[in-house]
């Protein structure tokens, strides 16, 4: 059976609804009126090989996108694997890994990712984010301070003087080229490996059919080209 021979177990309204998150600018730009960039490529390829269109919402952050899944409320999301989420979403083969890192100010002490976890110490992070989940699991000592957003995270940094954020690296980069006297660490305390992702209530058959188009474009050009149009270095996954 191809794709298409699953298309109302997958787009049940006629539409592919793609949940779209703003929030992580490796994986999507734009704004809630023109999204743009490789998840909305890869969802625009997985709705044309369905035969349906593609319809977008969009979200500030990934804690959005899944609370959403609750609600029935799209069809095709873009997240990172985490079993936090494996009640309410199934996850196809990861496509793109990125890195989970600390923004930090110059003068801090900090060399290492592991120098942040330390009695006293406060880590800003995104509520809900893949990296929040991971150093929920793993800090022992710093305290996280969750703001709604990843963008959000770095303002509490900012304005409350924390003593690192945590994110994905290139927004940080990004960040810390902006403001003088900040640096992103080197290393990572993270690596995320993002996915395909569809509410777990779909059917067996059609979720197999759907992550087996998803490998499909991976052995193709679609993806490393839709990253470079997005002027985004990304480890690519087979």
């Amino acid at each position: 059976m191809s794709l298409a021979d699953h298309r109302h177990a997958l787009a049940p309204l006629g539409h592919l609804r793609v949940a779209i998150n703003l929030g992580n600018p490796v994986l999507a730009q734009g704004n809630a009126t023109s999204p743009h960039g490789p998840s909305v490529e890869l969802a625009t390829a997985l709705a044309q090989r369905l035969g349906v269109q593609a319809r977008f919402s969009c979200h500030d952050a990934a804690a959005s996108v899944v609370a959403a899944a609750s609600d029935d409320a799209w069809d095709l999301a873009f997240l990172a694997v985490d079993p936090a989420r494996a009640d309410r979403i199934a996850f196809s083969a990861p496509y793109v890994e990125i890195e989970g890192t600390y923004l930090v100010r110059d003068d801090s002490p900090a060399q290492r990712v592991a120098d942040p976890d330390r009695n006293g110490l406060r880590i800003a992070v995104g509520r809900g984010a893949a990296y929040d989940l991971f150093l929920s699991r793993e800090l022992r000592h710093a305290t996280i301070e969750r703001a709604d957003t990843s963008a959000a995270a770095i303002t509490l940094f900012d304005q409350q003087r924390l003593d690192a954020a945590a994110g994905v690296r290139q927004p940080l980069l990004a960040w810390a080229q902006a403001h003088p006297d900040h640096r992103v660490l080197a290393d990572r305390f993270t690596v995320i490996q993002q996915a395909v992702a569809a509410p777990i209530a779909r059917p067996a058959a059609a979720l197999q059919a759907l992550f087996a188009e998803v490998q499909a474009i991976k052995a193709g050009p679609l993806l490393g080209e839709a990253f470079a149009r997005a002027g985004q270095a990304v480890t690519l996954l087979p």
